[in-house]
């Protein structure tokens, strides 16, 4: 019977840009509120901003992850085309390079330059890529794929203040907003380390420490404003 084994490393990539957008989303959304409804705007300016604070933060994070990631990816590619220029040139450096990479990693010099020459049989290219540059399928870059969840993400998590403003009472939109942020800040933390194999509290911990401390200033600074206007 074959055993199977999950492993979570092929969740890395979009796992980070959805906890960072969504994470990014409450935080930022639920501040902005704050802060504007701290100095005082009327429910009506206060749900605009919220509003424009979604859309230009998801456009933000999607340019700013297709940006950050065609980097990664631009520098992927140039050391892949250098690479199939390496083995086209001289197989057999590339082959004792790639013995010596096994030999770094524990196999005795023998063993080593077996399995060097069997990989590199089955597929040269692939092999070097893999264990000479660490670009393997499950770890490259993919830049539409983190701008779209990135800003799905952010969408996602800015929208929950964004209702919460529209049925809360005017009187306790403070900290009815701030409360319920916190609480999906936690739900997301702990999703996030449900998914990552993580522990929860830690993961709840730090999302939470930090989102109350960005409301906490820009409600602090929103207040400041009001009451010197």
């Amino acid at each position: 019977m074959r055993h199977l084994e999950q492993h979570r490393t092929d969740r890395i990539g979009w796992l980070r840009a959805a906890v960072l957008g969504a994470n990014d989303g409450i935080v930022s959304t639920a501040s902005l509120v704050l802060g504007v409804a701290a100095a005082d705007a009327t429910s009506h300016d206060i749900l605009v901003a919220g509003v424009a604070g979604l859309v230009a933060g998801a456009m933000s994070m999607a340019a700013g992850e297709y940006v950050s990631v065609s980097s990664q990816s631009d520098t992927e590619q140039a050391d892949l085309t250098r690479e199939r220029a390496e083995l086209a040139a001289d197989k057999v450096a590339e082959l004792d390079e790639l013995s010596g990479i096994y030999i770094k990693r524990g196999l005795d010099p023998f063993l080593a330059k077996q399995v060097a020459e069997q990989l590199t049989a089955h597929d040269a290219f692939a092999t070097h890529a893999r264990d000479e540059l660490g670009v393997s399928d499950t770890f490259s870059a993919r830049p539409v794929q983190a701008a779209f969840a990135s800003a799905a993400a952010f969408a996602v998590g800015a929208a929950m203040p964004l209702l919460t403003i529209l049925i809360a009472p005017s009187a306790y939109l403070i900290s009815v907003v701030a409360g319920t942020s916190l609480l999906f800040l936690a739900i997301l933390g702990g999703l996030a380390a449900f998914a990552g194999g993580a522990k929860a509290p830690r993961s709840v911990m730090r999302v939470t420490f930090w989102g109350a401390m960005a409301m906490a200033l820009t409600a602090a600074v929103g207040a400041m404003f009001g009451t010197v206007v």
